[in-house]
């Protein structure tokens, strides 16, 4: 959520956005985002949303008022390298000059199978017409996170397949390229899906939607990827974790638990472990599609 505290959000055929003050939202704005808006994302005054439908597989940017209204880039509507993409997160890079896009499809014609497209971002707001598509080292990249030096930790779901969710980390080049740093490391998860990176760089935590756990890594100054712990918290078999979420001082995690309408709260402790500080349910739907947190 960016410091000013407007929120904006994505939902089916529409997008929205809403000023927080306090415990309170006041709505400002309902605004065309395409057919299947999932994912967005923001760097200064740009926002740029991801659309999963076969009609509209592809992103759009927006213009962001101070007052968090959005305005959109006429004509700014990119398609991804596959038309049938199944797309999972869209991401800014920390310097805003790129942006990436996770696709899940792996039962396609194009190489490489597993891609994360990558589009150049121009002065003028518009990404490039044409993405680059990158090869992802694991099977089914879901979502990704970047760190303040463009490197970024990818997870990658390896089709829900038991105890085989693993995450990689890249290092980003300006052109949208990415490249390897190390490659999937194993977790012992099911179903990896969220990842957040400490805003000291150090750590990546990583929600597991089917085994109802957090995986914790260290990430070296070089962008070396290493599992801590692959059940950092256990959450239980049907709290179904999803988003994940950072307090703006970096030293506390939220973890949105979709399968017990909740969220989690954790202490993040100098050497990455996580302490609980409790759970607090309500106002939430159960098992009934809660999948976006955001926190300040």
């Amino acid at each position: 959520m960016p410091s000013d505290h407007p929120l904006a959000r994505a939902r089916a055929r529409s997008g929205g956005s809403d000023e927080s003050n306090g415990t309170g939202l006041k709505f400002l704005q309902l605004i065309d985002a395409g057919d299947q808006p999932l994912s967005l994302t923001i760097h200064d005054d740009l926002l740029y949303v991801l659309n999963g439908s076969v009609a509209g597989n592809g992103i759009r940017g927006f213009r962001r008022a101070v007052d968090g209204t959005l305005t959109p880039l006429p004509n700014s509507f990119r398609a991804l390298s596959s038309p049938i993409a199944v797309p999972g997160e869209v991401r800014f890079s920390a310097d805003g000059q790129v942006i990436l896009v996770t696709q899940k499809t792996t039962n396609v014609l194009l190489t490489p199978q597993n891609a994360i497209d990558g589009f150049t971002i121009g002065a003028d707001g518009y990404a490039s017409a044409m993405p680059i598509r990158n090869a992802s080292f694991g099977l089914r990249p879901f979502s990704l996170a970047f760190r303040a030096d463009n490197r970024l930790v990818v997870v990658e779901a390896f089709n829900a397949a038991p105890n085989l969710s693993a995450a990689s980390s890249y290092i980003l080049s300006p052109d949208g390229t990415i490249s390897v740093i190390t490659g999937s490391v194993p977790t012992g998860q099911t179903d990896i899906c969220w990842v957040v990176i400490t805003n000291d760089g150090r750590f990546a935590f990583t929600a597991n939607f089917g085994s109802g756990t957090i995986s914790s890594f260290s990430l070296s100054p070089a962008g070396t990827l290493s599992l801590i712990n692959g059940a950092a918290a256990s959450l239980g078999a049907m709290s179904q974790p999803v988003d994940l979420s950072l307090s703006a001082n970096g030293r506390y995690l939220y973890q949105l638990l979709r399968g017990t309408g909740a969220v989690a709260a954790f202490r993040i402790e100098p050497n990455g472990s996580l302490t609980s500080l409790g759970v607090t349910a309500g106002g939430l739907p159960i098992a009934d599609g809660a999948s976006g947190l955001a926190s300040y």
